[in-house]
C-alpha cells in the first residue's frame, strides 16, 4: 500500500504540473494574439513564438476554420488524468485509512462509511451547483459568478471543517474544486468541441454558440 500511494501520489504530481502547464501556456497565447492584415478570414489572432531552436506559428480560430485539420490534438487527457490519479489518492489514503485521516471523532463522530458518502456526495453536489450557477443569469456576468463561486467555496470550506478532520477537509477543498474543473472539461468544454469537429466533418459551418459555454468562465477554465 506504501508504494502504491507512493506512485499514484507521483503520478498525481506529474499530471497536474501537465494541466497546470499547459493551462498557464494557452493563457499566455491567448494574451499575446495580434490580429495582421495576412490573417485568414475567420481566425481571431495569430502569434509567432520561437523555443527549442525553432519557429512556431500559430493562429486561433474562436470556432473552427472553414475544414477540419487532417491533424488535431486534444487538450483533454492533463486533466482527466489529474482527478482520475487524485481519486485514486482520495480513496488509497483518505477512504482506506479514513480512522486515521479521514474521520476526526472529536469533529464528528460518525462510522467510515458515512464520511466516505459524505466525501463523494459534495464532490458530486459541488459540480451541480457550479453547472447551475453557469446555466443561472449568474452564468452571464464572469464578476457575478467570481462572487458567487468565491461564496460557494467558502461555505464549502466550512462545511467541511464541521466534518472531516483538519487534514481532510483541506484535502476536500482541493478535491471539490478540481472535480468542478475537470467536469466542466469532460460535460461541456470537449462535447461541444466534438459538435465542431462533427460539423466540418459533415461539410457545416459550426454554430457560433459552440465556442463558448454559459459564462465565458468556463471555456477559460482549462483546456
Amino acid at each position: 500500500m506504501e508504494w502504491l500511494s507512493f506512485a499514484v501520489r507521483w503520478t498525481h504530481v506529474i499530471a497536474g504540473i501537465a494541466w497546470i502547464g499547459s493551462s498557464f501556456y494557452f493563457i499566455a497565447l491567448d494574451l499575446g494574439l495580434r490580429k495582421t492584415p495576412s490573417l485568414p478570414p475567420l481566425a481571431h489572432g495569430e502569434e509567432w513564438q520561437v523555443h527549442g531552436g525553432g519557429f512556431y506559428h500559430i493562429q486561433k480560430y474562436l470556432v473552427a476554420p472553414e475544414f477540419l485539420p487532417e491533424h488535431l490534438t486534444w487538450f483533454k487527457w492533463e486533466s482527466y488524468f489529474t482527478w482520475l490519479s487524485g481519486f485514486v489518492m482520495l480513496v488509497i489514503v483518505y477512504y482506506f485509512g479514513a480512522d486515521l485521516f479521514l474521520i476526526d471523532r472529536h469533529v464528528l463522530d460518525v462510522p467510515n462509511w458515512a464520511g466516505i458518502l459524505i466525501s463523494l456526495g459534495s464532490i458530486v453536489v459541488g459540480w451541480y451547483v457550479y453547472d447551475g450557477l453557469c446555466k443561472s443569469p449568474i452564468g452571464n456576468s464572469t464578476g457575478g459568478l467570481m462572487v458567487a463561486l468565491f461564496v460557494v467555496l467558502t461555505v464549502a470550506a466550512y462545511l467541511y471543517t464541521l466534518v472531516f478532520s483538519g487534514r481532510a477537509a483541506m484535502l476536500h477543498m482541493g478535491v471539490f474544486t478540481a472535480t468542478i474543473m475537470a467536469a466542466n472539461v469532460a460535460m461541456i468544454i470537449i462535447p461541444n468541441q466534438k459538435i465542431v469537429v462533427g460539423d466540418l466533418k459533415a461539410g457545416a459551418y459550426p454554430t457560433p454558440s459552440m465556442a463558448r459555454s454559459p459564462s465565458s468562465a468556463r471555456s477559460t477554465t482549462t483546456t
